[in-house]
């Protein structure tokens, strides 16, 4: 099994950034796509980027340009560099894992969520 622990959420001005970190442990060499999703109030979960082993990224449309998603594969760590905060940005965020498809029996992962807000 894999397990998840974000940090770095909080309080922020609108313009502002923040960094977030997840780091897993347990069976870590499992891993493929690690990402960030954000869940809002009255909202739906939804996709902010994506991270494969290999270092290919996707984003959601409405962060394009403004967040950066790397990790350290050594560190077993994904980090979600956000600039340029909006208001909308206001949710709760959370670390996702996903396992190679050659370990069917370690499931996904999901880590316990950090609130990020943003004042506008």
């Amino acid at each position: 099994q894999v397990q998840l622990v974000e940090s770095g959420g909080g309080l922020v001005q609108a313009g502002g950034s923040m960094r977030l970190s997840c780091a897993a442990s347990g069976s870590t060499f499992s891993i493929n796509v690690m990402g960030w999703y954000r869940q809002a109030p009255g909202k739906e979960r939804e996709l902010v980027a994506t991270i494969s082993h290999g270092g290919s990224t996707n984003y959601a449309d409405s962060v394009k340009g403004r967040f950066t998603i790397a990790r350290d594969n050594a560190k077993n760590t994904v980090y979600l560099r956000m600039n340029s905060l909006k208001p909308g940005d206001t949710a709760v965020y959370y670390c996702n894992a996903e396992p190679f498809s050659g370990y069917p029996s370690i499931p996904g992962a999901w880590g316990q969520g950090t609130q990020v807000t943003v004042s506008s």
